[in-house]
C-alpha cells in the first residue's frame, strides 16, 4: 500500500470509528501560528482524501484560547496542550479528546544571504546578541511562549538591560518579515514558523541550553458543528503523510510530553 493510499485509509477509517461521514462537512480549525504551514499543506490532503472542506484560522495558542473562551467556536483546536487542558476544564474542548500532535523549537534566523553566526553554544549566542542592533521576537504581551523564554534567555545571559533598546517586537506572526524587510537583523522564534517566511534563511536551533520546546495538541470542540468529520482530521495526524509535512516543516511528529 502507497503512503497516499495508506493515509486516505485512515481517514476513512477514523471516520468510521466516530460513528461514520455521512456528508461532507466544513472543519473549522483555530491553531497556534507555529503549525500554520502544516496545516496548510496538511488540511488539503485530508480534504482531497475525504471530500470534507477545512477553514483553517491562526493566532498564539494564548490568543486561540482566549477567542475561545469569549465564545467563538471551532470544531477543531491546535494549541499548546496546557491550552487545551484549560479548555477541556471549562468544558469548551471535549473531555478525552486531546491527542498530542507535534512538537516545536526554537531557532535563531537571518535575513537570507546574510552570514550565518555560530550559536552552537550559549557564549556563542551571547556575542551574537550582543554584536547584533536590531532583534526582534513575538512579543510576551501577546502570551508567546517563545517570547516569554526570549526574554528569560536575555537574563539568564545576563544581558537583558543591553537587549532591550535593540527590541523589533513582532506579534506571534510578524517576526520574520520584519527581518526579511531589514527593520531587525535576527529573529528568535520557531524554527516552525521560521521555515515559513521568504526572505530568511534558519541558521539553526539555540544550544540545548537555553532550548525551548512548544508541545502542540489537538482538541475537538465542545459545540463542535461536525465532530465526526473532525475526529476524523484529528485521526489524519497520525498518518505518514502529516508526518512528512510536519519534518518538513520544522515539526517533529507526535508531541511526546
Amino acid at each position: 500500500m502507497t503512503p497516499k493510499s495508506l493515509s486516505c485509509a485512515l481517514v476513512l477509517a477514523a471516520a468510521m470509528a466516530s460513528g461514520g461521514i455521512v456528508q461532507a462537512a466544513d472543519i473549522k480549525v483555530l491553531a497556534s501560528n507555529s503549525v500554520r504551514t502544516m496545516l496548510e499543506d496538511v488540511a488539503p490532503r485530508f480534504a482531497r482524501a475525504s471530500g470534507h472542506t477545512i477553514t483553517l484560522a491562526f493566532a498564539t495558542s494564548a490568543q486561540v484560547a482566549r477567542r475561545v473562551q469569549a465564545g467563538e467556536t471551532a470544531d477543531v483546536v491546535l494549541i499548546t496542550p496546557e491550552e487545551i487542558d484549560t479548555l477541556i476544564g471549562r468544558r469548551l474542548v471535549a473531555s478525552g479528546s486531546r491527542v498530542d500532535v507535534a512538537r516545536s523549537l526554537m531557532g535563531l534566523a537571518v535575513r537570507a544571504g546574510a552570514p550565518h553566526p555560530d550559536i552552537g553554544t550559549a557564549e556563542a549566542l551571547k556575542r551574537v546578541l550582543i554584536a547584533a542592533r536590531t532583534v526582534t521576537f513575538s512579543d510576551p504581551a501577546t502570551g508567546a511562549a517563545s517570547g516569554v523564554h526570549t526574554v528569560r534567555i536575555f537574563e539568564r545571559l545576563g544581558i537583558a538591560d543591553e537587549m532591550k533598546p535593540k527590541y523589533r517586537l513582532g506579534d506571534g506572526t510578524t517576526s520574520g518579515r520584519i527581518v526579511a524587510s531589514g527593520e531587525a537583523e535576527l529573529a528568535i522564534w520557531q524554527i516552525s514558523a521560521i521555515k515559513a517566511v521568504s526572505g530568511i534563511e534558519l541558521v539553526g536551533p539555540l544550544p540545548a541550553e537555553l532550548q525551548f520546546i512548544t508541545y502542540l495538541s489537538a482538541g475537538l470542540g465542545a459545540s463542535a458543528t461536525a465532530p465526526d468529520a473532525a475526529r476524523a482530521f484529528i485521526g489524519f495526524f497520525k498518518s505518514p503523510e502529516a508526518a512528512a509535512a510536519m519534518k518538513t516543516r520544522g515539526l517533529e511528529p507526535g508531541g511526546g510530553l
